[in-house]
């Protein structure tokens, strides 16, 4: 059965649970092993355990955002191959949200009190980006992707080297994100304009900004 056979109650219902899971904890993995498991478990410095938590915080918040845009997309994608593909990308990251998670549990750190608030911006904005068209609904994805993989670049390099447990977690999230744009790019997805690529990375930094905090 695909989503197109569903009733209109049924797909409410769905994204409710699927809403639910995500912001507050549970969501459906693939199963794959936490990278971070294979790691060697090293004692931090005050400091650098509480940066590192702090950016797995931003990164958990990102990944929440994730779920949210591909759900909306998905939810609006006209055409059925866009949408497994989606689907495909969404289930693969829910495991981004299960190991950040559990990492920030053995920080001794949270997740961030904004997630509801940025998973119905994300979920919005995705479904909207949907009603675009494919080609369109494709190249937000691609840029998505790419803007976040610049983004765990950059927490790499802020993120203490000894710290190879998050760092394992942050490298396997970046060789998924690269996949997943170039998944994007590969089956039809257009550039965005300039104007729309800053708007993206202005409600990133927002976000950012604010999550390494709260």
């Amino acid at each position: 059965m695909t989503a197109r056979d569903y009733s209109s109650i049924d797909n409410l219902l769905i994204n409710l649970d699927q809403a639910i899971r995500t912001v507050f904890g549970r969501p459906q993995t693939t199963g794959r092993c936490n990278p971070a498991g294979n790691a060697e478990e090293t004692d931090l410095l005050p400091a650098d355990q509480q940066q590192s938590a702090r950016l797995l915080r931003v990164n958990h918040c990102g990944e929440i955002c994730a779920q949210a845009l591909y759900q909306g997309q998905a939810l609006t994608a006209r055409n059925e191959a866009v949408r497994e593909r989606l689907e495909q990308a969404a289930a693969e990251e829910s495991d981004h949200l299960d190991w950040c998670a559990a990492r920030l549990r053995e920080l001794d750190d949270h997740t961030s009190l904004l997630n509801p608030l940025f998973y119905a911006g994300s979920f919005a904005v995705g479904a909207l980006s949907g009603t675009l068209g494919d080609r369109w609904n494709l190249g937000f994805l691609a840029e998505t992707e790419h803007q976040v993989v610049r983004h765990l670049e950059t927490h790499l390099e802020r993120m203490s080297s000894q710290d190879h447990k998050s760092r394992a977690i942050l490298e396997a999230m970046k060789d998924d994100e690269d996949h997943h744009a170039t998944m994007a790019r590969e089956a039809g997805g257009a550039r965005l304009p300039l104007p729309a690529r800053l708007l993206m990375q202005a409600a990133a930094k927002l976000m950012t900004k604010t999550t390494y905090w709260i």
